[in-house]
């Protein structure tokens, strides 16, 4: 999933939080909306403003900063 054309940062919105493009839903509310139980037709019926490839598009963004976290090994 290319999520570059879905998923915006810009300052003015949301205090620069990764944003669902043409929304103020940012990555992390859907993230936590998932992470709550809820099923992606709920989310959608919830913010029809928001497809399918939206919601996987934050999960690529998410997956793909996580592999970006540098870890130290514990001392």
């Amino acid at each position: 999933m290319d999520y570059q054309g879905r998923i915006v940062i810009d300052p003015e919105i949301r205090f620069g939080k990764p944003c669902v493009r043409g929304t103020r839903i940012t990555v992390g509310d859907v993230l936590s909306y998932l992470a709550s139980g809820m099923r992606e037709d709920e989310i959608l019926a919830d913010f029809p403003q928001l497809t399918r490839d939206d919601i996987r598009a934050c999960l690529a963004f998410a997956a793909e900063r996580e592999r970006r976290v540098v870890s130290s090994p514990a001392a």
